[in-house]
């Protein structure tokens, strides 16, 4: 199943953009955890539509109910299953598209994979609105691992050809999570968060979309975390992390940099800290040495596609009457997907590395 995600920790996330409702599983959480779920409104807030003028219109509460696997506020040991109903459809935006497939979006695959049965509104379930329930799973996850003092943390660090400064990869601070997390671009740097500001909204006014790179910390990880080969750490977070839609790639430490460095350049140097851990000088491995933690920061960044529904005629073709033709997308998007995707990626990550934590517990 594309649906089911994790070994010890099994993730399945389930619906459509316009189903009457999205939802998740959870199979293998604690027995006896209490779930903070101002603390999980929070962190749902964040990706909800709605809420900015960066973001589609489409306004959903986003507020989980929660059918199984609680009880008198705690996990119970049964399978946690979560839904989250889908109140603001407008599925007539949609109704040329089982026909007519959108440019940069799933619709002509999903049409020949499953010969034409597919649900068209909103993406299906292809659509980013399942990132909803991955967030309800991430959220609760987060949780987990904060009671084991590991925070995961990310900020847009590029929109277009604006960028925000980067985490210093080897004192990357709870703060730096906290500095960006209410706001409505999370970036660190004022002057970059202005540029991308005027960006987004340029073109948004002409129906236009732009995409970008999110960069992404984890802190308090634990040496030794992790496998060789198939089940590292940077294969898990990778296949969580390109479980979000408009996800396109993704790098670990200095990542495609690391083409142009000479080896001396690159070798992180070990010392003895001063309480007897071992650390490493620079981090450009991120973390990660042959798909095990080291102890340092595990940071990774993912390019974010633009939004591929847009204002503007495109090229298409009738699938039917098998002719060109041409297409507005009609329906409410987001003009930039990156400020909601920003904890999309934090509960993937999280979700990733709990769930490989749990090979240790």
């Amino acid at each position: 199943m594309s649906s089911v995600f994790g070994k010890n920790l099994k993730i399945s996330i389930f619906g459509q953009s316009h189903s009457a409702a999205i939802g998740v599983t959870i199979d293998g959480l604690p027995v006896g955890f209490k779930i903070d779920m101002d603390e999980l409104s929070g962190f749902l807030a964040r990706r909800a539509p709605g809420n900015s003028k960066y973001a589609t219109p489409r306004k959903e509460a986003d507020l989980p109910e929660f059918l199984s696997g609680i009880v008198n506020g705690h996990t119970c040991g049964a399978p946690l299953t979560a839904i989250i109903r889908n109140t603001n459809t407008r599925p007539g935006d949609y109704s040329n598209l089982a026909d007519v497939p959108r440019p940069g979006h799933a619709d002509f695959t999903a049409n020949v994979k499953y010969k034409g049965f597919q649900d068209p509104t909103g993406g299906g379930h292809f659509s980013g609105r399942l990132t909803a329930p991955l967030c309800v799973a991430g959220g609760i996850i987060l949780q987990l691992l904060k009671e084991r003092g590991i925070y995961v943390g990310a900020h847009i660090s590029k929109i277009g050809t604006v960028c925000d400064r980067l985490y210093d990869p080897c004192n990357v601070s709870l703060q730096d999570f906290e500095e960006v997390r209410e706001k409505e671009l999370p970036v660190m740097d004022y002057d970059a968060e202005c540029a991308m500001s005027e960006l987004i909204l340029a073109q948004k006014a002409v129906g236009n979309s732009i995409g970008g790179v999110i960069e992404c910390a984890i802190i308090g990880m634990p040496s030794g975390i992790g496998a060789p080969i198939f089940d590292g750490i940077e294969n898990k977070i990778s296949q969580c992390v390109f479980g979000i839609p408009a996800i396109k790639g993704i790098e670990f430490g200095a990542g495609f940099n690391v083409a142009e460095m000479t080896g001396a350049e690159n070798n992180d140097d070990f010392y003895f800290d001063t309480d007897g851990s071992i650390k490493t000088a620079t981090n450009n491995h991120g973390g990660i040495l042959g798909g095990i933690s080291s102890g340092m920061p595990l940071i990774f960044r993912v390019a974010v596609k633009p939004t591929p529904s847009i204002g503007l005629e495109q090229s298409s073709v009738c699938i039917p009457s098998k002719e060109n033709t041409k297409l507005t997308v009609k329906g409410r998007h987001d003009p930039c997907i990156l400020p909601r995707a920003v904890p999309c990626v934090e509960a993937a990550a999280a979700i990733a590395i709990y769930d490989m934590i749990c090979d240790n517990i």
